[in-house]
């Protein structure tokens, strides 16, 4: 049998190490707006105002203030429903910031098993 030159049927000599230079490149650049996105903060509010959560990028809550006019001794469920709201919407914009940031790369390929 004879030996076909180039490694690859069809003939992709050079193809293949540019798609790995495209690939390391897509990688670089979703590590540098991974890092971004660890760095932003995103802030919410609930109750018209009088709870105010932070997330990190990093998923960890960075602050929490609450007006003194939120806290009712005889109400305290309330309180906990407006942090709970609050550190879930502050969450959520962090999340679509990320899926948003990361759609860029992957362009729809999503379903390759997870690999993107």
């Amino acid at each position: 049998m004879a030996k076909r030159g180039g490694g690859f049927p069809g003939g992709m000599p050079g193809g293949m190490n540019n798609l790995m230079k495209q690939a390391q490149k897509m990688q670089r650049q979703m590590e540098e707006s991974q890092k971004e996105l660890e760095e932003k903060e995103y802030t919410a509010t609930s109750g018209g105002g009088v709870v105010e959560v932070t997330v990190s990028g990093k998923r960890e809550v960075t602050a929490i203030k609450i007006d003194p006019e939120a806290v009712d001794p005889d109400d305290v469920e309330m309180l906990q429903d407006l942090i709970m709201a609050a550190v879930n919407e502050a969450l959520r914009q962090m999340e679509e910031s990320s899926a948003a940031a990361m759609s860029k790369f992957t362009g729809g390929m999503g379903g390759l098993g997870g690999l993107f």
